[in-house]
């Protein structure tokens, strides 16, 4: 019997397309270590990007690949996952203690951003990242009803904030700081030194991805984001109703303008399916946010349900990814947050921190 090689194993792990990587492990460098041992072959792969949920489904589909070869009469496989810092816009400091930024943007109002935004968190908390979330909408900030959290953020030095904690997620919004009732009469410049100030001077800890949860439009707010704040890319979220497509174009084209890279459209409210005889209809139009997607050479997510348990979740403090952890909707968020974490370990890793600081000293 011959002996097996290396090349045979990985010619049998590149017969295997990553459905959110969408390429083979191996030109994708997720094949850290191949050991072969007479027939017995252990592979070991790190993705980079959270996959708890997929990990025994991926290491079940790779043994079988691997144990296929002649000659191999046993196939271990560990996966697991490293998350990094990736780049972001030319001269933007990075953030302590966040490794990446994702901003999730919509066009318009009403279209369940801040919704998806914080099912999103939650989900790659599921999956296995540290996650934090910036409530970036000053004026209407949802994020605290969201995360059942009513109260204020600690400060220790008197200069930073300490996060608030909820459902294993960090998370910072203005509505932790003022009543819930009590309008915001502000102007532009005065929210965007909110912004800044909220994100700056909280005291992230070990945050692979903080997502911001940014307020609808293409205005200051988003603007300050684009230009200040180190974003390492951006999701628009939509409905398929053609309004909201023609604003969510223009969320899309924002980030292109700024050198921020959109990592995927989320189309929302997609199809509504009838809670007493499970009839489907597309109440918004049907295929609008595929289409969007094609049309800017962007990937579609995922298309998420107009469904009543996700208003109802988020309105009660409990959204659905940990209200019904098991449930089909959750699994779509967890696939959405995969495939959005997938394309971004794709995009060049940011090595600053890895350079040494070169100090001229004059003795």
């Amino acid at each position: 019997m011959a002996d097996v090689s290396r090349t045979q194993v990985e010619d049998a792990l590149k017969a295997y397309i990553d459905p959110y990587l969408e390429k083979d492990l191996v030109s994708s460098k997720c094949v850290k270590d191949i050991k072969i041992d007479g027939g017995k072959v252990t592979v070991n792969i790190e993705l980079g990007f959270p996959a708890d949920g997929y990990k025994a489904e991926l290491s079940g589909k790779l043994k079988e690949m691997v144990e296929a070869i002649e000659g191999v009469s046993e196939a271990g496989i560990e996966v697991s996952h490293k998350i990094v810092s990736h780049t972001v816009q030319k001269g933007v400091n990075a953030i302590p203690g966040v490794k990446n930024i994702i901003a999730i943007a919509s066009g318009k109002g009403g279209v369940g951003k801040s919704t998806t935004a914080v099912n999103l968190a939650l989900a790659l908390s599921a999956e296995g990242a540290t996650v934090g979330i910036l409530d970036a909408d000053i004026y209407g900030p949802s994020q605290p009803r969201m995360l059942g959290v009513n109260q204020q953020p600690e400060s220790t030095d008197g200069k930073s904030l300490e996060p608030l904690n909820s459902y294993h997620i960090q998370s910072m919004s203005i509505g932790y700081l003022i009543d819930e009732e009590t309008p915001m009469i502000w102007r532009g410049p005065m929210v965007t030194q909110a912004l800044e100030q909220l994100l700056n001077d909280t005291k992230w800890k070990d945050v692979d991805y903080l997502i911001i949860d940014l307020p609808p439009g293409t205005g200051d707010t988003q603007l300050t984001l684009a230009q200040k704040v180190p974003v390492t890319g951006a999701v628009i979220v939509t409905t398929p109703q053609d309004i909201a497509l023609l604003d969510a174009r223009k969320g899309l084209k924002m980030f292109e303008k700024v050198e921020v890279p959109v990592l995927g459209i989320v189309e929302n409210m997609s199809i509504h399916i009838c809670s007493n005889c499970g009839h489907e209809e597309h109440i918004f139009g049907a295929g609008g946010g595929e289409r969007m997607a094609e049309q800017y050479n962007v990937d579609l997510l995922g298309a998420l349900p107009l469904d009543m348990s996700i208003r109802e979740g988020t309105d009660e403090g409990k959204p659905t990814v940990v209200a019904d952890p098991d449930g089909r909707i959750t699994q779509i968020y967890r696939e959405i947050a995969r495939r959005m974490a997938a394309k971004l370990s794709l995009k060049a890793k940011d090595f600053s921190a890895s350079f040494p600081k070169i100090v001229i000293q004059n003795n």
